[in-house]
């Protein structure tokens, strides 16, 4: 597509408030999948620690 001005882009022909809130839904959702396996690694190594140390 080809928008006349960075405005027009910005509105994607009146949809844009659907297209960007999309895009931000996701990136919300991977950023907190992301934090889930961090914390999850952290918690699976944390118990490995402890049966080797016991």
């Amino acid at each position: 597509m080809n928008w006349g001005s960075w405005s027009a882009f910005w509105d994607m022909g009146g949809r844009g408030l659907f297209v960007w809130g999309s895009y931000g839904a996701l990136l919300i959702m991977v950023i907190t999948e992301l934090a889930a396996l961090r914390h999850t690694r952290k918690a699976a190594l944390r118990a490995l620690q402890e049966d080797h140390d016991s």
